[in-house]
């Protein structure tokens, strides 16, 4: 039995000139399990396919006339959630972080400000400090940096499609 799938309009919102991601990110939490949603937008959505990638969707999109779109985000078979560390974050099972000092939202904030907030943040830290931030997208020029600064990390996209990255400040951290 296939379940039918969810339809999810958010030209309207495109047209007022709204934001509808967190529209898209609700429909895609209140999915049955298997069950795809049908996306109609006045544009191709890219940035979406890799923030449902993550969630386990696979995009199939076509141009249904006059600049819209139509994308249905398929759920692949056993999404496994995904998890980036730095090199040198042990991954076996014992768990000797700390709580994190403290954490940061900076899922508002344009680029590059998350990264420089970030990077103040975890450069405030004693060496083996935690510090959490939320990011609007995967920080991948953060990681490169936090590597050449001696700083550990784990982090991974959170159902809502932010991603969350804890840092343990190195030694390179230490005041």
């Amino acid at each position: 039995m296939t379940i039918p799938h969810r339809d999810l309009d958010v030209r309207p919102i495109l047209r007022d000139g709204g934001e509808p991601f967190s529209a898209i990110m609700e429909a895609v939490a209140e999915l049955a399990p298997g069950q795809s949603l049908r996306l109609l937008a006045s544009f191709k959505p890219i940035p979406l396919f890799q923030v449902l990638g993550a969630h386990g969707f696979e995009p199939v999109s076509r141009e249904i006339g006059g600049g819209d779109w139509e994308v249905v985000f398929t759920p692949a078979a056993a999404p496994a959630p995904v998890v980036e560390t730095s090199d040198s974050v042990d991954h076996g099972l014992g768990d000797d972080w700390q709580v994190p000092a403290r954490e940061i939202d900076c899922r508002d904030l344009d680029p590059p400000e998350p990264m420089v907030k970030t990077l103040e943040g975890v450069e405030a830290l004693a060496a083996g400090e935690t510090l959490s931030a939320l990011l609007p997208r995967e920080p991948l020029f953060l990681f490169e940096e936090l590597k050449a600064r001696g700083h550990e990390w784990r982090g991974g996209f959170e159902p809502e499609g932010h991603y969350r990255i804890v840092i343990r400040a190195g030694s390179r951290g230490e005041k």
